[in-house]
């Protein structure tokens, strides 16, 4: 029979069936539910009860009365690798013995992440390394400090109400939600471990959830000898390094050190301003960490890398994919038609393989994007960029991806560590109203110089100068499944594959 209403307590609520998924659906081998219409909009929704102070707990609770609690996930209990493998797989079974629903489910399905753009890069993550088919559209709930993907999205960054109310007026933004396909981005970073250091790899704490650490890339990889570790992993909205990251790195430190100080976005969003400014201080005059000083920059042209010119004075770069950085500002801005001509600049679209390359000089540099039509200094746009750092430059550098950051230690005896970014796919991404994010042919985005085409010198850009990171090496490695191999199918999993939750 069809649930009417969930009973909670004293209350009962009625039960959104236009989003509804019955258990055996979710619960391999229960009692088949007989519905007397299929859901249009079936979800599946995962929200971090850690994010947002305690509003992720609360989330949960009115989702939960609003949907089957069954298909409301706590990712502080449960991964959404696993959760996805277990659900595909049974969804894969009841279709293949013929259930209508079933098949109309897995058609149909679409996810809500509800936490800080760590835990949507997380779910990003797992939904393409598992080459989820057909990809599930996704929307993303601002549970976190910055919430830049929501927000480039048309979600917002405030973090969102809690009751009854809020969340049936975002349920009611979902079903009008329109699909966009964004780029992703594949990170490989290799490098010599540090004698004097406590990195053997680094602590699986101090890393993103997409970003994991292995011995050995591929054979043909040329630092595949004693000593040498790989890390691996990806990102949608950006990857930064220098002082953004650093201040980025103080914050999560803190939030880990004294987590009941951290329960108000605004509160938190102080907080981080203030260790900016601490961190422009305690720099002044400190040229070792200016990106000319720790690395060179290269950008691939026509199939070659190619010296990118950082001025000496920048402390940040960010590699932008999404037009929303540091709780929504745009660091690329609106280039002038004299630079479109000039530099060969394309509008910043997400769908176009090319990544938007901005620097800035210090914290206080990041002002001018309070301004009308502030602007970072843009240096480039790339569809790949290789750092690769100069020995005995530093003990150590600040990297972020995706709100994520971690200390990098950098070896003091050579010059082998490289840090590689290059376009690997694309994903489906939910987007209400006019939302920041632009697509190229999507009218309601603005015309590029080259009618709609990317301004990269060519597809056949991804098929030279990396022989040596091929082999398998292009996944997210989110959770544990970077682990699957490439050849296996997600519906061939059977429902009791044990799995190792990763912490976040």
């Amino acid at each position: 029979m069809e649930p009417e209403k969930e009973n909670n307590g004293d209350q009962t609520y009625e039960v959104c069936k236009e989003f509804y998924i019955p258990d055996y659906i979710l619960i391999p081998d229960s009692e088949v539910q007989v519905l007397a219409k299929e859901p249009d909009f079936p979800v599946l929704v995962f929200i971090n009860s850690k994010s947002g102070g305690q509003l992720g707990g609360d989330l949960i609770k009115t989702y939960r009365q609003l949907l089957n609690k069954l298909q409301v996930f706590d990712l502080g209990e449960e991964g959404p690798d696993k959760v996805l493998r277990r659900i595909y797989a049974n969804l894969e079974r009841l279709k293949h013995h013929g259930d209508h629903l079933a098949s109309k489910i897995k058609e149909k399905l679409r996810l809500i992440v509800a936490g800080g753009d760590g835990t949507a890069s997380w779910l990003l993550g797992v939904v393409s390394d598992l080459k989820l088919d057909p990809l599930p559209p996704i929307a993303t709930v601002p549970l976190g400090t910055g919430n830049n993907l929501p927000f480039s999205f048309g979600w917002g960054k405030k973090n969102p109400g809690t009751d009854l109310q809020a969340v049936k007026g975002f349920l009611g933004q979902f079903k009008g939600a329109k699909e966009m396909k964004v780029d992703s981005w594949h990170i490989i970073m290799r490098m010599k471990i540090p004698e004097h250091s406590a990195c053997d790899p680094l602590a699986p704490l101090e890393l993103p959830h997409a970003m994991h650490a292995f011995k050995r890339v591929s054979d043909s990889d040329s630092l595949n000898v004693e000593g040498y570790h790989t890390f691996r992993g990806g990102f949608w909205n950006y990857f930064s390094m220098g002082m953004d990251a650093q201040v980025s790195y103080e914050f999560h430190s803190e939030r880990k050190r004294n987590p009941e100080k951290f329960k108000n976005q605004l509160t938190n969003q102080q907080t981080y301003a203030k260790l900016g400014f601490s961190q422009f201080i305690a720099n002044i005059g400190n040229h070792s960490r200016n990106i000319a000083q720790l690395a060179k920059v290269k950008i691939m042209k026509n199939g070659n890398w190619e010296e990118l010119h950082v001025p000496r004075s920048i402390q940040s770069i960010v590699c932008l994919n999404l037009p929303s950085f540091s709780g929504g500002f745009n660091p690329w801005g609106v280039p002038s038609k004299l630079s479109f001509r000039n530099k060969d600049y394309t509008p910043p679209y997400v769908n176009d393989a090319l990544l938007e390359v901005v620097g800035f000089r210090d914290a206080c540099h990041g002002l001018v994007l309070l301004a009308p039509n502030g602007h970072g200094t843009r240096l480039a746009q790339a569809r790949k960029i290789r750092f690769e750092f100069h020995k005995g430059a530093a003990e150590n550098t600040y990297m972020r991806i995706d709100g994520e950051p971690w200390k990098q230690p950098l070896p003091a005896d050579d010059d082998t560590v490289v840090v590689e970014i290059s376009h690997l796919g694309q994903v489906n991404m939910l987007a209400y109203g006019r939302c920041k994010a632009k697509c190229v042919g999507d009218p309601l985005s603005p015309e590029s110089s080259h009618n709609g085409e990317s301004s990269h010198d060519g597809d056949d850009d991804a098929d030279h100068g990396d022989e040596e990171w091929q082999g398998g090496s292009k996944k997210f490695g989110a959770a544990e499944t970077f682990k699957i191999p490439d050849d296996v199918d997600i519906a061939h999993f059977t429902c009791t594959l044990h799995l190792i939750r990763s912490d976040d």
